[in-house]
C-alpha cells in the first residue's frame, strides 16, 4: 500500500508541537507494517537545508502567485520526501505559521491552500510517476487535499484527515474561495462553509472518508457541544467515520538510557544517575543548584488550553513549598511576559527559555522531579508520555 503523509511540520526538520513529532513517527511504524509512505512538507528554509535533495519531480509555474517546484528528497534518518519549493509562500524566518509579531502571517490561506491542492494532484497521479493508493491530511493545513480529491470523481486514492486538535480550524474570509479557485457550490453547510467562513478543517471533515483522531476519548470530546469547537453535529453525523488512535511515541528518540542530549542516560535500575541531569538542567536554566529542590519541568505552547495562565496564579504555592520551576515553550506575548516578570522576580528558582530547543525538551524530561501539565483539554498529550518514558 503506498500513502502520502502531508503534513506542515515533521520532526527533526520542523516542529512547534506533537503534530511534528507524530508525523514524523508514524511513516517508520507504517513502513514495518509493510507501506510504502512519503510525506509531503512545505519547502520552508529548514527543510530544504535539512534535507537531501534527489531531484526535481514537477515544475509548479504559477503556484497562487508564483513559480514552484515539487522536489524529491530524503529527511535525516531516510525517511522518503516530498518538498513543495515554493518561495513565495515559505522561504521566510522563524515559525511556519506566524510572524515576528506574533500574529498568524496574513496569506496562511495560500501557503496551506497550495499545499493541499498540490497533496491532492499528487493523490490523482497528476504531479510525476508516483501515485499513493491513501492521502492522509494532517490537520487543517492539508485538509483540503480530501476536499479536492472528492470534487474530482473516480478513480481516485482513499483519504484519511488525522485532526490532532480541533481548537485550530484553518478559518477564513469568504473572498479567500475565489482566490484558491474554490467551487462557489461548496460553500455551503454541507461543504466548505464553517459558519460563514471558509473552513480548511470543516472541508476534511465533511470530505475525507475516514477521519482520526489521537485518542478515543479526544473523538468522544469533540462529538459535545463543550468540546466540539462549533462542529460537534457534523462530528457526530460522520462517528461511523470517526475513530480515535491514541498517539504513541518514538521510543528510539525518546529514550532515556541512549538519549544524546543527556549528561547523564540512565534506565530503571540506574535512576541515581538522573541527579546528574538535573544538576545540569538547574546550570541551563540559572536555577539554585539544590539537590533536595522539587524541580518541575513544563514543556508547551504558552496558551490559555494549555492552562499556562492558571500556573502563573499558583507559582507562590509552588514556590512556598520550595520548589523550582524549569519552562521551556513559547506562544501568547502577554503569558509570555508573566513568565519573564515572575523569573526576573525570583532568580534561581524559577527558569525559563522562551522558544523551542529540542535537547534542553529532552533535558528537562530527563532532569525534572516531575512534569506539569495544567491543560484544560488535551487531544493526546505526548509531553505526558514523554514523561512517563523519563
Amino acid at each position: 500500500m503506498r500513502i502520502l503523509s502531508v503534513t506542515a511540520e515533521l520532526f527533526p526538520l520542523v516542529k512547534t508541537g506533537g503534530l511534528a513529532d507524530v508525523a514524523g513517527a508514524l511513516p517508520g511504524a507504517l513502513e514495518a507494517l509493510g507501506a510504502e509512505v512519503r510525506t509531503l512538507l512545505p519547502g520552508y528554509p529548514a527543510v530544504l537545508a535539512g534535507s537531501a535533495v534527489a531531484g526535481e519531480v514537477a515544475a509548479l509555474p504559477d503556484l497562487l502567485g508564483g513559480p514552484a517546484r515539487l522536489l524529491a528528497a530524503d529527511a535525516p534518518g531516510g525517511a522518503a520526501l516530498l518538498v513543495l519549493d515554493a518561495p513565495h509562500l515559505f522561504d521566510r524566518p522563524g515559525n511556519p505559521y506566524v510572524a515576528s509579531d506574533g500574529a498568524d502571517w496574513p496569506d496562511n490561506h495560500r501557503r496551506f491552500g497550495a499545499l493541499s491542492r498540490v497533496a491532492a494532484e499528487i493523490g490523482l497521479g497528476r504531479l510525476g510517476p508516483w501515485q499513493p493508493d491513501i492521502v492522509h491530511a494532517h490537520d487543517w493545513q492539508a485538509a483540503l487535499a480530501t476536499a479536492w480529491i472528492a470534487w474530482a470523481g473516480d478513480p481516485r486514492p482513499g483519504t484519511v484527515l488525522t485532526i490532532h486538535n480541533l481548537a485550530f480550524q484553518g478559518l477564513f474570509p469568504p473572498a479567500t474561495a475565489a482566490e484558491l479557485g474554490l467551487p462557489p457550490a461548496g460553500f455551503r453547510v454541507d461543504g466548505y462553509e464553517s459558519w460563514g467562513r471558509v473552513g480548511f478543517l470543516k472541508a476534511g471533515i465533511y470530505y475525507a472518508d475516514r477521519l482520526t483522531t489521537v485518542s478515543p476519548s479526544y473523538a468522544r470530546e469533540i462529538q459535545t457541544e463543550a468540546e466540539g469547537m462549533g462542529l460537534h453535529g457534523l462530528l457526530r453525523a460522520r462517528a461511523g467515520d470517526l475513530v480515535g488512535i491514541t498517539n504513541g511515541i518514538d521510543e528510539a528518540v525518546w529514550d532515556p538510557a541512549h538519549d544524546p542530549h543527556l549528561p547523564a542516560p540512565y534506565d530503571a535500575s540506574t535512576l541515581d544517575a538522573k541527579a546528574g541531569n538535573k544538576r545540569r538542567l538547574q546550570e541551563r536554566l540559572r536555577l539554585a543548584p539544590d539537590p533536595d529542590a522539587l524541580v518541575v519541568g513544563v514543556i508547551s505552547r504558552l496558551t490559555e488550553q494549555k492552562g499556562l495562565d492558571l500556573l502563573l496564579t499558583q507559582l507562590p504555592v509552588l514556590l512556598g513549598r520550595g520548589g523550582q520551576l524549569a519552562l521551556v515553550g513559547s506562544g501568547q506575548p502577554w503569558l509570555e511576559n508573566g513568565f519573564r516578570a515572575a523569573e526576573a522576580a525570583h532568580p534561581g528558582r524559577i527558569g525559563c527559555f522562551f522558544g523551542y530547543d529540542e535537547a534542553l525538551s529532552h533535558l528537562v524530561q530527563g532532569g525534572a522531579d516531575a512534569v506539569l501539565v495544567p491543560s484544560r483539554f488535551e487531544p493526546c498529550g505526548l509531553t505526558q508520555l514523554y514523561g512517563l518514558r523519563y
